[in-house]
């Protein structure tokens, strides 16, 4: 590595999504030079609004976490803070024996904190509240080491609490589901209070915090495309050099910091840099660090993924009466029990008022970790069963005047059992190559703020060690 004391390194962030871009955003404002290398045609990652209809409307995520920080900072630290807004207080379903039936208030993740809210909800049937009531007489207490959510919350509560709440909700935001994922790493802020409390039900009701009439979740007004035009419009005056279609291809250590090869084979460049973030999926930044970090890169290469694919829907607005689903909600989910193809529907124009269009956008979600065949059909197959579902639950018969499909591939990476274990181990091994560090969702969360938080605590690791003179 170059003198600690030298005041201007040069960073190379492998990866131009949020997290990226969150770390290039510290780098350049703490006095770092900086090169962004992208391997696709644009920066953004999950993070793409194009038109549908003539709207705006996200292509992958659509709105992050208001309260929990990154997001909302990092918003206001490029001049968006005046078009952040929040969705309407419609409130959400789920399908439970083939009917739309209002999600309970104060769960967390599916997990009921108030046995009366949910008994008033008939989620479950008779029998399935029967068996939470008696959850706080069980004996045992908190797991005593990780543990799949489904199989802990399916001691405590049963079988259909997980069936028809937990799992559909996880499957929303992991694509996962609740036998194959951590509890530990998917809901850490409920760790404390089964320490606490021998009852789930009693952990959970405190774990969720009383309402408090704030806005839970916002985005940018014209789509969360703009964050990332205007994270790019930020960082790239103040010192970073944004590289598109340039896939890393090798990470060499050298003797004075690190070497990435990228480019095509025909096309092969190298860039020779004092540190390196890498913001890359697991399996592509294991594959980089195989020569020279082999511990990292078998851990990260045991992180596994799933597929999702969005089609989104624009019908005009007499497509749906006045007081069907389309107006009551935001939208709503679907367990996997009922058999259906759809896992998620939601309501866009129902659930961002900011949008102001007589039009109807609705946006439906396939795919489920561990079940590829739903995303082996074509397009033409994912609208029919869109318009299937929308047919049966809102009503809506009406053809669209416009529709896009958007398929992610490997987007949402899987936290099983052991996970935040796996994570800190990656973190000691590259921290001990020195100069080195990782981003991105795979590692402390897969929302927005998580991925920024860690795009901004990779850009202070890498620069650990250096005097930053302004």
């Amino acid at each position: 590595m170059p003198d600690p004391g030298e005041q201007r390194p040069h960073v190379a962030v492998v990866g131009g999504g949020i997290a990226g871009l969150a770390a290039a955003r510290a780098l350049v404002t703490s006095g770092a030079r900086v090169t962004v290398l992208e391997g696709s045609p644009r920066l953004g990652g999950k993070l793409h609004t194009s038109e549908v209809g003539g709207l705006p409307v996200d292509e992958g995520a659509e709105s992050f976490l208001w309260g929990a920080p990154g997001a909302t900072e990092l918003a206001g630290d490029v001049g968006l803070a005046g078009d952040l807004v929040h969705p309407a207080a419609v409130g959400a379903a789920v399908v439970s024996r083939g009917r739309l039936r209002r999600l309970p208030p104060r769960t967390m993740f599916g997990i009921p904190g108030d046995p009366r809210a949910l008994a008033a909800a008939n989620v479950l049937s008779l029998r399935g509240i029967a068996r939470v009531a008696v959850e706080p007489w069980l004996p045992g207490g908190p797991p005593t080491a990780d543990t799949t959510v489904g199989g802990y919350v399916r001691r405590r509560l049963g079988r259909e609490v997980v069936d028809r709440l937990v799992d559909p909700l996880l499957g929303g935001v992991y694509a996962g589901r609740a036998d194959a994922l951590s509890l530990q790493a998917t809901m850490p802020q409920l760790l404390p209070h089964l320490a606490s409390h021998r009852s789930l039900l009693e952990a959970a009701r405190a774990a969720v915090p009383e309402p408090s009439g704030q806005p839970v979740f916002a985005t940018v007004r014209g789509g969360l495309g703009r964050l990332v035009e205007a994270l790019q419009l930020a960082v790239e005056p103040a010192g970073a050099e944004i590289l598109l279609g340039r896939p890393a291809r090798e990470l060499r250590r050298t003797a004075s910091g690190w070497r990435v090869v990228h480019g095509s084979t025909r096309d092969a460049q190298t860039l020779d840099a004092d540190g390196v973030v890498l913001a890359l999926p697991a399996a592509p930044a294991s594959r980089l660090l195989t020569d020279d970090v082999p511990a990292a890169a078998t851990d990260l290469g045991q992180v596994d993924y799933a597929s999702v694919a969005l089609v989104t829907l624009v019908f005009p607005a007499s497509a749906a009466g006045r007081h069907g689903p389309v107006s009551r909600l935001s939208g709503y989910l679907v367990p996997e029990v009922e058999g259906r193809p759809v896992k998620a529907v939601t309501f866009f124009t129902t659930k961002w008022p900011h949008l102001d269009t007589d039009a109807i956008v609705v946006r439906c979600s396939f795919g489920r970790y561990g079940d590829p065949a739903v995303l082996q059909r074509d397009d033409a197959d994912l609208v029919v069963d869109a318009r299937r579902e929308l047919l049966d639950s809102a009503g809506i018969s009406a053809p669209p005047v416009a529709s896009r499909v958007s398929r992610w591939g490997g987007a949402l990476p899987q936290y099983a059992v052991g996970h935040l274990d796996r994570v800190r181990r990656v973190r000691a091994a590259v921290a001990g190559a020195g100069g080195l560090a990782v981003c991105g969702a795979a590692y402390d969360g897969v929302g927005i703020p998580a991925c920024i938080r860690s795009g901004q605590q990779a850009a202070t690791e890498v620069l650990s060690g250096w005097t930053m003179t302004p």
